[in-house]
């Protein structure tokens, strides 16, 4: 069974507001001792996902 694909289409503000929010939810799990796994997970995949601009 093949993985469904989906593309998320995002403006020069809003790709800077998902990536300063995924840093800002990290530092506060690091202040917390909590662990941040699945933040840093989610952080690389999408900075390491393809561009296309349209």
């Amino acid at each position: 069974m093949r993985k469904e694909l989906f593309a998320l289409v995002l403006d020069d503000e809003h790709y800077d507001l998902i990536v300063n929010s995924m840093i800002e939810m990290k530092n506060k799990l690091t202040r917390e001792g909590r662990y941040t796994d699945a933040v840093d997970e989610a952080l690389i995949k999408f900075l390491s996902a393809k561009k296309k601009y349209i």
